[in-house]
């Protein structure tokens, strides 16, 4: 069941309104306001419109179901992707079903290990070094990364990550629009 006062009191906090001012600009009472939030009383199908409007959404909008948004991950969400061949492995962090614009990802270097080359695209990119060390390529450039460096870039040159070491390092990544 839907919770429409909560939806309405969530609705205008994040509009930085009052309850005052959201009675002023729906003429209805503070009181009403309140209670109406409170679930106390229900509205009519035209009050809820003219709060609506107020809200600056739409009756579709609000009823929209994306409180079933998953928000937080557990290791039982997560994708693991192993190369051998490359001596890397990327975990997904976020699944693909959440259709990001970002897409978060955990990268694990075996020692000498390597991610592939990915091509120039649209976007930006941003990794931090979570152990070991890595090597970022960006086109004919090379940038040495130790624990706890970051990295942030515009990826319009070929870019991946090497880790020449003898121990395994982990980096998160995070590509926007999601790349990998």
């Amino acid at each position: 069941m839907v919770d429409i006062g909560d939806r309405i009191k969530r609705r205008r906090l994040k509009l930085g309104l009052t309850q005052e001012e959201l009675a002023a600009r729906t003429e209805l009472s503070k009181g009403f306001i309140s209670q109406l939030e409170r679930n106390l009383t229900s509205p009519s199908i035209a009050t809820l419109m003219d709060i609506l409007e107020a809200l600056g959404t739409d009756i579709s909008d609000f009823f929209a179901r994306n409180d079933d948004e998953k928000v937080v991950f557990t290791p039982d969400d997560m994708f693991v992707s192993e190369d051998a061949e490359s001596g890397h492995s990327i975990c997904w962090l976020v699944p693909n079903a959440q259709k990001n614009a970002l897409e978060p990802i955990m990268v694990t270097l075996a020692p000498n290990g390597s991610t592939y080359p990915d091509d120039p695209h649209e976007g930006e990119e941003f990794g931090l070094v979570l152990s070991g060390s890595v090597t970022l390529v960006l086109g004919m450039r090379r940038f040495k990364l130790k624990k706890g460096d970051s990295f942030c870039f515009k990826p319009t040159e070929e870019h991946y990550l090497i880790n020449g070491t003898q121990r395994e390092s982990r980096v998160i990544w995070v590509a926007t629009p999601p790349s990998f």
